[in-house]
């Protein structure tokens, strides 16, 4: 049984408490605090929703390297790279390289 709010529902509304309610009314020399604070509330929620589903992908694609295969090497840390950047950094995820 899944009790609600569940723990991604409450880092979000956390991280949006801190960004719409709380920072607006902080010192300015508090607002970085502020910001710093939202921002982990919205990487530990990402964490939570697609770490494991990243970490199973992950082990799956290990599993089935070839290291002799410096392509598919090269794709998976690919993969890897992207799943974490989905959770550490959204939008850096989909760069294509130059």
């Amino acid at each position: 049984m899944q009790y609600r709010p569940t723990a991604t529902e409450l880092l979000t509304t956390l991280a949006e408490l801190l960004e719409e309610t709380l920072l607006p009314a902080v010192p300015p020399e508090l607002r970085h605090q502020a910001r710093v604070g939202a921002h982990l509330a919205r990487l530990l929620e990402r964490e939570l929703r697609l770490g494991p589903e990243a970490a199973r992908r992950e082990r799956e694609t290990r599993a089935q390297l070839d290291p002799a295969d410096e392509a598919g090497l090269w794709a998976a840390l690919v993969e890897i790279v992207r799943a974490d950047l989905a959770i550490a950094k959204p939008g850096y995820d989909a760069w294509e390289g130059e």
